[in-house]
């Protein structure tokens, strides 16, 4: 499982013009599923998202986790990060879980952040989204499941 986390003022997903998520501060997480992925991967990141320490303190270092902050979180499932672009000029994405894996591992995602008391916002799976944020920062970290960067 991929994850592309995001520190944001602000951020929200729309879905034919209607705004279905949307966060003040806290993470933008795109979460990207891959076929080997399982519940473990999705608790690993839910985890490791809410725990690190990329939030500033009183003394301006980035030292405080979404958890402590009181951020919230809008998580968007992104199946394209799991595109190779090694090879020619057109993304392969063989790599990406099917959608009737993927997407129960992505709502299990959310509920173990939720189940962590932060409050999570959603994209629509599947759904063409328009995501809009302020990155604030600019932080943006890259994670994976199987520590593979």
């Amino acid at each position: 499982m991929r994850a592309v986390v995001q520190r944001v003022s602000e951020a929200s997903v729309t879905v034919d013009d209607e705004t279905i998520g949307q966060i003040g501060h806290g993470l933008l997480v795109l979460l990207g599923i891959g076929h080997d992925d399982d519940i473990h991967d999705a608790e690993t990141l839910a985890s490791k998202s809410s725990e690190l320490r990329i939030f500033t303190d009183d003394d301006g270092k980035m030292n405080r986790s979404l958890l402590e902050s009181g951020g919230e979180m809008l998580a968007v499932s992104q199946f394209t990060l799991f595109g190779d672009c090694r090879k020619g000029r057109r993304p392969s994405f063989v790599a990406a879980a099917p959608p009737q894996h993927a997407e129960p591992l992505y709502e299990h995602f959310i509920r173990a952040v939720s189940d962590l008391g932060i409050r999570v916002a959603t994209g629509k799976f599947g759904a063409d989204m328009q995501v809009s944020l302020v990155n604030n920062g600019p932080v943006t970290l890259l994670l994976d499941s199987t520590k593979a960067f």
